[in-house]
């Protein structure tokens, strides 16, 4: 039998507005990063998406590692 749950929707609003901020910053930072090497390093247009490709996944694998975290410090839902 399901246990009665509800949602917490301040922690739920906290996590996605972090998860915004946090997002834009990291995903900046891979574009940013993924332009200067390329330019530094002479790669050229295919070697500079091949890093945004990469610096983009990390960027994403960050993500995912910070919403984990974060719903295990703020539960999206509780038993009434």
């Amino acid at each position: 039998m399901a246990a009665n749950r509800r949602i917490i929707w301040l922690n739920v609003i906290t996590v996605v507005s972090a998860a915004i901020l946090i997002g834009a910053e990291v995903f900046g930072a891979a574009f940013a990063g993924s332009w200067a090497i390329a330019t530094l390093f002479d790669l050229g247009g295919i070697g500079a998406r091949v890093l945004d490709i990469m610096f983009v996944l990390c960027g994403f694998t960050v993500m995912v590692q910070f919403i984990r975290a974060a719903h295990r410090i703020e539960p999206f839902t509780a038993r009434d």
